[in-house]
């Protein structure tokens, strides 16, 4: 399982917020490209990075700080945030970026995402932010009629290979994570996942890497310190051990 740390940017600033609320932000004193530096050198090799104003406003606000992590740090980014069309996703793809989340604009235009799944295969990746069950969308603050789980499924048989699916409840709570989830979404077929939202624990790192998802990402926890990035890495790597050696058996 692979561990992506996260950097939301928001007006340039590197920030969390809890529970994707704007009105509950808090600001980190580092800049993005500081921030992924950081992430680098305790070991990190991917990040998930997300233009907040993007996400909110569908411009790309703070392109420019995304672009610069790319090239300055070899990361693989998966980058998200006020992806709305094929344009916007080659952009983000040609300044560097290893996958582009697309988020509002799956629910919204399904057959945009049929065409990009076929063109774009694992560069791919569909955002699906969920409270109690059901599709958010436009930066978490509409709520849809769609069940989150049926929603996976459907993106599936539409050909997308990669869901990072956000537990909003949780997200930037610390509260842990919802595996019985996780382990609904993981029996898709063809489907990778994500996990996002409440990744606060060692515990919760194995718990998910159990399941065998493709990936979690980790907000929050790192930038609170109470959990280390070396610490989770290892958990990650020992849990991938571990099931190697039941396989075997």
């Amino acid at each position: 399982m692979e561990l992506f740390p996260a950097i939301d940017i928001r007006g340039g600033h590197v920030v969390r917020l809890l529970r994707g609320d704007y009105q509950q932000e808090t600001r980190y004193e580092m800049t993005p490209l500081a921030a992924a530096r950081e992430f680098a050198a305790q070991g990190a090799k991917n990040l998930h990075v997300v233009d907040l104003d993007g996400a909110k406003d569908g411009q790309p606000a703070n392109f420019d700080a995304i672009a610069e992590i790319a090239a300055q740090t070899g990361l693989f980014l998966e980058v998200g945030g006020g992806v709305r069309d094929a344009a916007r996703l080659r952009d983000y793809l040609a300044a560097g970026a290893g996958r582009v989340i697309l988020g509002t604009a799956a629910v919204r235009d399904p057959a945009l995402v049929r065409r990009l799944a076929a063109e774009y295969g694992p560069q791919l990746a569909v955002g699906v932010d969920a409270r109690d069950g059901r599709v958010a969308v436009a930066g978490w603050r509409e709520l849809t009629a769609l069940d989150s789980v049926s929603f996976c499924e459907q993106l599936a048989a539409d050909g997308v290979r990669t869901v990072i699916y956000t537990d909003i409840a949780r997200d930037g709570a610390l509260c842990g994570v919802e595996p019985g989830l996780y382990a609904r979404l993981q029996q898709i077929p063809g489907l990778a996942v994500v996990a996002s939202g409440g990744v606060s624990s060692l515990e919760d790192i194995r718990r998910l890497a159990a399941l065998e998802l493709s990936g979690a990402i980790i907000g929050r926890a790192l930038y609170d310190g109470r959990l280390s990035l070396p610490a989770a890495l290892a958990a990650a790597a020992a849990a991938a051990n571990k099931g190697e050696e039941a396989a075997k058996c």
